[in-house]
């Protein structure tokens, strides 16, 4: 059927994209419905504009295609324990005597020191400020900065709460970074493939001489070899960044035979200081490095302020619609 009317043009397109039938599926299958119907001067051409403007479409669809943006270096801390980056690793096997099922992972994003603590996964803020006033303050101190992400909410609510343990009226900062740098998730990828290693032929582990280990009492030994390992973005151990020193592993009794020089305390400052400078120079080469790549794919954003865009709801809590069926972006005014 030729068609020359646009209203009548427009109620084809409607039924063939628009309506329950249609079930505003893809231009191709757009264009193929309408293709059995009707004909028009440049149909293919106005069939796909239709289709690339279909507002329900945009809001709907997942959003393909790398992400916005130049990549942007996160503050420098000047000193440990500063800003750390925070993550979960999940869906482990119960462990511990509290069926541990998850495994809360800290890592200092100045010396790249990890903290590893057992956990549940349905944790709430509170469990989570406890454990970290319990097993992490008083070896760190406050931090300045948490960089996660998670829910937003979830991180306020975990400042909050380490407020009020600390009994301060103090406002602390928090950050939300749905993309960093990676560090936290590198670090729970290292800490899964070494669990992994012991545990790979089972839920238990047992040593040469017969104990038996699950993963949560691996965590201490395993926290240990990734202090004393070398980075390669510092090329220095996260012990000797943190401390200045490297905790004394079982092979370094093997070494009682040699001359053991202790610094005195002007030459440990020099040489702590040397370190760090070092580790810095080689942070800010790893971070060019990686912009470079970054920015080799990627485009800056088009749009300004004052700009009708689209947004992702990702992390928008919206609790009338489940989150799979809730719309994937939605309309924002920069």
């Amino acid at each position: 059927m030729a068609l020359t009317d646009r209203t009548l043009i427009n109620t084809i397109l409607h039924e063939c994209h628009d309506s329950f039938a249609a079930g505003h599926l893809s231009e191709d299958r757009t264009l193929e419905r309408v293709k059995t119907c009707s004909w028009w001067p440049n149909w293919k051409k106005y069939v796909a504009e239709y289709c690339q403007t279909c507002d329900r479409c945009k809001k709907a669809n997942r959003a393909t295609g790398k992400k916005f943006g130049m990549m942007i270096q996160i503050q420098e801390p000047k000193s440990p324990w500063e800003i750390v980056h925070m993550d979960w690793v999940t869906e482990l096997p119960p462990g511990g005597d509290r069926s541990y099922n998850a495994c809360l992972v800290l890592v200092d994003r100045y010396s790249k020191t990890p903290m590893f603590l057992p956990c549940h996964k349905d944790d709430i803020a509170m469990d989570t400020a406890i454990m970290i006033w319990n097993k992490v303050i008083s070896h760190t101190g406050l931090f300045q900065n948490i960089i996660s992400d998670r829910d937003p909410k979830f991180t306020s609510a975990l400042w909050t709460n380490l407020h009020n343990l600390f009994g301060t009226r103090l406002s602390f900062s928090t950050a939300y970074h749905p993309q960093t740098d990676g560090l936290a998730e590198r670090m729970i990828q290292t800490l899964e493939e070494m669990i992994r290693r012991f545990c790979a032929y089972g839920l238990e582990f047992k040593d040469s001489d017969g104990f038996t280990h699950d993963w949560c009492t691996l965590i201490p030994a395993l926290e240990l070899a990734y202090k004393t390992s070398i980075h390669s973005s510092t090329g220095k151990t996260p012990a000797m960044l943190e401390k200045g020193w490297n905790p004394r592993l079982p092979y370094d009794t093997l070494k009682k035979d040699l001359v053991d020089i202790h610094p005195t305390a002007s030459s440990f400052k020099i040489m702590l200081d040397k370190a760090r400078h070092h580790a810095n120079r080689c942070m800010q080469d790893s971070f060019k490095y990686a912009k470079e790549r970054w920015d080799k794919s990627h485009k800056p954003p088009y749009f300004k302020i004052g700009d009708l865009v689209l947004v992702s709801t990702l992390n928008f809590n919206n609790k009338k619609v489940q989150r799979n069926l809730n719309i994937t972006l939605q309309d924002h005014l920069l």
